[in-house]
C-alpha cells in the first residue's frame, strides 16, 4: 500500500465518520417534527409489548416514549454518534435500555429469543433488505411480531416516483444510505413471515410521502 493510498483512506474514514456524526446531530433536531405526524399510529402500533423487544436502528430514540417501562428493550443501532442521544432519552424517560452494536443484517441476539422487532424508517437504508428480514425471523420467537412504520416507493409510473429514482444518489449520501425509492412491501410478503398486514398511509412530507405501516407475524 502507497502513502497516498493510506491518505486517501483516512480522509475517507474521515469523510465517513463526518457524515454519520452530522446525521446523528440531524436526526435529534428533526424527530420530533417527524414523530408528530405518525405519534398516533406509532401509539397504536406499540400498544401492549412485552417482553423482549429488540428496535433496529433506533436512532437517537423516538419511539423510547411509546414503549412500557417493563418490557427488555434491546437496540441494535450501528452508528456510534446515535448513542449519547439515545442514552440521554432513556436516563429522561426513566428505562434501563440495552444497547448493543450491530447492524440489522447481522442482530445481536439469539435464534428464537424475541417475542418483538421494531423497524421504524430502517428499511429504506440497510444495504440489503432481503438479509435483514432474515436476520428479524432469525430472532424473533414463534409467533413473534414484527412491528414498522417505513416510507416507500412512490406508485410505478407517477412523477413523485420519477422524482425519487432521479434524487436518488444524492439522498443516499444525505440520507445515510437511505433509498427513497425502494418497494419496501414486495420484500415483506416474499421474506417468508407467516402474515403480512399493513396498510398505506400519506405522511405529506417531501419526496418521503408513501408510508406503510404493518405487522408481520413470525
Amino acid at each position: 500500500m502507497t502513502v497516498n493510498q493510506i491518505i486517501g483512506d483516512s480522509q475517507k474514514q474521515i469523510y465517513a465518520n463526518f457524515g454519520k456524526r452530522f446525521f446523528a446531530w440531524m436526526m435529534a433536531q428533526s424527530s420530533s417534527t417527524y414523530d408528530k405526524i405518525v405519534s398516533e399510529r406509532k401509539r397504536s402500533l406499540f400498544a401492549n409489548l412485552q417482553g423482549k423487544v429488540l428496535e433496529i436502528g433506533p436512532g437517537t430514540g423516538p419511539n423510547l416514549p411509546y414503549y412500557p417501562k417493563d418490557i427488555h428493550w434491546i437496540g441494535i443501532e450501528p452508528n456510534p454518534h446515535m448513542h449519547s442521544y439515545l442514552q440521554k432519552q432513556a436516563e429522561k424517560l426513566g428505562l434501563n435500555i440495552d444497547l448493543r452494536i450491530g447492524n440489522a443484517e447481522w442482530l445481536d441476539a439469539e435464534d428464537n429469543t424475541i417475542d418483538t422487532v421494531v423497524s421504524t424508517l430502517v428499511l429504506c437504508s440497510v444495504p440489503n433488505i432481503d438479509y435483514t428480514l432474515q436476520a428479524i425471523l432469525r430472532v424473533l420467537k414463534p409467533g413473534g411480531r414484527f412491528l414498522f412504520i417505513e416510507h416507500v416507493a412512490a406508485p410505478q409510473g407517477s412523477l413523485l416516483r420519477q422524482l425519487q429514482s432521479t434524487i436518488r444518489p444524492i439522498w443516499k449520501v444525505i440520507g445515510d444510505g437511505c433509498h427513497p425509492d425502494r418497494e419496501t412491501w414486495i420484500a415483506l410478503e416474499k421474506a417468508g413471515f407467516t402474515s403480512v398486514n399493513y396498510e398505506r398511509f400519506d405522511a405529506k412530507l417531501p419526496i418521503i410521502s408513501p408510508h406503510i405501516i404493518g405487522i408481520a407475524t413470525k
